[in-house]
């Protein structure tokens, strides 16, 4: 299939919205030869991420979680202190819950870039952009 390369704004919408239009367009599902077990090579590319925002009082409740496996090993890390360090890792964590759990995971992850700022540096001239 053609690569096709789709740019969406962080700050338009919130972030269950942009990440389910996200993956919807990873996986292929807004063409019409849609095949679950195909990569199609969409690349989504994410700018402003550092404006993402959640509905209501999520952004001083919400919390990301990473256990070790170990006693003593679950470590927590608030939104807004994602937000403030590595606000890419928020809207990659939101579309990676919403792929399926299987080998192509990893590869739709690959096809998604996403840049803290409105500049990127891919040497793509034709984007299209994602409505709201």
């Amino acid at each position: 299939m053609d690569k096709k390369y789709f740019i969406i704004d962080a700050g338009a919408m919130p972030l269950g919205r942009i990440a389910t239009r996200i993956a919807n367009i990873l996986r292929g599902k807004n063409s019409p030869l849609f095949m679950p077990n195909v990569l199609p090579g969409n690349v989504v590319v994410v700018v402003n991420a550092n404006k993402v925002n959640l509905s209501s009082s999520k952004e001083t409740s919400k919390q990301y979680y990473h256990y070790s496996g170990y006693h003593g090993g679950l470590k927590t890390k608030m939104f807004s202190e994602l937000k403030e360090n590595k606000p890419e890792n928020i809207i990659k964590f939101a579309v990676k819950g919403m792929l399926p759990k299987n080998k192509l995971q990893k590869e739709f992850l690959k096809n998604l870039k996403i840049f803290k700022t409105a500049e990127h540096n891919l040497p793509v001239k034709n984007l299209t952009p994602i409505k709201e």
